[in-house]
C-alpha cells in the first residue's frame, strides 16, 4: 500500500506544474550524478588495470628479499625446498646494482638486472621486448637488454651495434683510493631493448646473472632476492604465508601488491576521492528532492488530513514519503546507471575519447567496469534519498486532522 500511494503521488498531475518540473529536475539531477560516477570509477578502474598489467610484467607474484643488507644466501637445498612448497610454480634467483654504463662519449646511472635462465618463467619482459630480442648470453659473451629510454640516452642502437658498453661498478672489496682500485669494470653487448612503463624503461638492464656475480664477487648460492611466480589457483598472499613458515624471519618474503604498496595506496586513495567530490553531486540534487516533496506534502494535505482520519498512523505517511523520494532517487539512479553503462560500452568498443600525446601505451581512455561500483553507487543514492525525504516526510506526519465543511 506505501509504495502505490507513492507511486500515484509521483505520476499524478499536480495543481501546480512547478512541482512535476522539480521534481523530474531531481530525476535527471540524481541521473547525471549516478551517471558521472559509474564512468569515472570505470576509468580509474581501467587505468589501475593497464598500471598493474604493466607492473606484473615486471614484478614477480612473490619475492623473497633480504630482511637487512643487499644480498641472501640460498643453498641448492632451501632452493629445493621452495620449489616443493604448493603453490611455487616458477622461481628465478636474481642480482640487482645500481652501475654506471657508458656506451662512447654516454655515461648514465641504471640499475643491472641479472637473472638466471629461468626467469621469463616468473615475469613477462620477454614478451616487451620491442627492438633486438631477448638475450642475456652466457660467458663467452655477455648481453644486455635495456630498457628503451636507457637505449635512447646511451645513444645505442640495439639491433646494429656490435660495441659494446662499459659497465662500472663500486668494488666490494675496495681498499684504495684510485679508481681502477674503487671500482670494478668489464662490459656488455646489447641485444635487445624492452618497453615496460617509464620506471623500468629508464633505470633497468636486464642481463647474466653470472655477468653480475663475477661482477660484484659475489658467491655462488649469493643473490639479492629470489623472484617466484605462483601456480595457477594459488593466491599470492596464501603462497607468502607458507614461504615465511618455511623461511623464517631472517628473510623478507611480499607480495606484488606489497612490492607496490605506495602505487596502489594512491590509486585507491584518487579513486576515493573523486567519489566524494562526485558524490556531491548527488547531494545537490537531493536539495532538488526536498523542495520536490515539500511542495508536494503541500499539495496533497487534504489527502493526509483523509488518511489520518481513517485511521492512518504518522508512521504510515512519513513512510508513503519516504518511498515518494526513494522512487525519485530510484528512477534517477536506472537513467544514470543506463547512460554510464552506455557511455563505457562505447568507449571500450571505439574508444572515442583519446589520450593526448604519443608516449601512452594506449590511445584511448581505458574502461572497466565492475559490479561493485554499481553496488556502491546504489548504496550511495538510497542513502541520500532517504536523508533528502526524512525532513518533508516527517513534516508530513506531523500535519493535524483539519477536515472543513464544504
Amino acid at each position: 500500500m506505501i509504495w502505490q500511494f507513492a507511486s500515484r503521488y509521483f505520476r499524478a498531475k499536480k495543481s501546480t506544474n512547478a512541482i512535476n518540473i522539480i521534481a523530474w529536475v531531481s530525476v535527471v539531477a540524481i541521473g547525471v550524478g549516478a551517471g558521472a560516477l559509474i564512468v569515472i570509477l570505470s576509468v580509474f578502474n581501467g587505468f589501475e588495470g593497464l598500471v598493474k598489467s604493466l607492473y606484473s610484467s615486471f614484478y614477480p607474484s612473490v619475492k623473497v628479499s633480504p630482511v637487512t643488507g643487499k644480498t641472501i644466501l640460498l643453498s641448492p637445498a632451501q632452493l629445493k625446498q621452495i620449489a616443493a612448497v604448493k603453490g611455487v610454480a616458477h622461481y628465478s634467483a636474481v642480482i640487482e646494482e645500481k652501475a654506471v654504463m657508458q656506451f662512447g662519449e654516454e655515461k648514465t646511472i641504471a640499475t643491472l638486472k641479472g637473472v638466471d635462465s629461468h626467469y621469463n618463467e616468473v615475469t613477462r619482459v620477454k614478451e616487451k621486448v620491442v627492438r633486438g630480442h631477448f638475450d642475456t648470453g652466457d660467458e663467452n659473451a655477455y648481453r644486455a637488454v635495456l630498457g628503451i629510454e636507457l637505449e635512447s640516452a646511451l645513444g645505442v642502437d640495439v639491433e646494429r651495434s656490435m660495441v659494446p658498453v662499459d659497465v662500472y661498478v663500486p668494488r666490494r672489496s675496495a681498499g684504495g683510493l684510485l679508481p681502477n682500485e674503487a671500482l670494478n669494470s668489464s662490459y656488455l653487448y646489447p641485444a635487445g631493448a624492452f618497453a615496460i612503463q617509464q620506471e623500468f624503461n629508464s633505470k633497468y638492464v636486464i642481463t647474466n646473472i653470472d655477468f653480475m656475480r663475477k661482477l660484484l664477487e659475489l658467491g655462488p648460492n649469493e643473490m639479492s632476492a629470489l623472484e617466484i611466480a605462483t601456480a595457477n589457483g594459488t593466491e599470492d598472499i596464501v603462497l607468502k604465508h607458507r614461504l615465511e613458515q618455511l623461511l623464517g624471519p631472517q628473510f623478507k618474503v611480499q607480495t606484488r601488491y606489497e612490492q607496490n604498496q605506495a602505487l596502489y595506496a594512491i590509486m585507491q586513495t584518487e579513486k576515493w576521492a573523486v567519489y566524494v567530490i562526485l558524490s556531491f553531486i548527488l547531494i545537490i540534487a537531493a536539495f532538488n528532492m526536498i523542495g520536490s516533496l515539500s511542495m508536494l506534502v503541500i499539495e496533497k494535505q487534504k489527502d493526509i488530513t483523509i488518511l489520518k482520519a481513517m485511521g492512518a498512523r504518522q508512521q504510515l505517511i512519513m513512510k508513503i514519503f519516504l518511498a515518494e523520494g526513494l522512487i525519485i532517487a530510484g528512477i534517477g539512479a536506472g537513467l544514470g546507471f543506463g547512460l554510464g553503462a552506455l557511455v563505457c560500452w562505447i568507449q571500450q568498443q571505439f574508444g572515442v575519447i583519446k589520450l593526448e600525446g604519443a608516449s601512452f601505451l594506449v590511445d584511448a581512455y581505458p574502461v572497466s567496469m565492475h559490479p561493485m561500483d554499481f553496488v556502491l553507487v546504489s548504496i550511495t543514492i538510497i542513502v541520500i534519498g532517504i536523508g533528502a525525504s526524512w525532513y518533508p516526510a516527517r513534516r508530513a506526519s506531523m500535519l493535524g486532522i483539519e477536515l472543513k465543511a464544504t
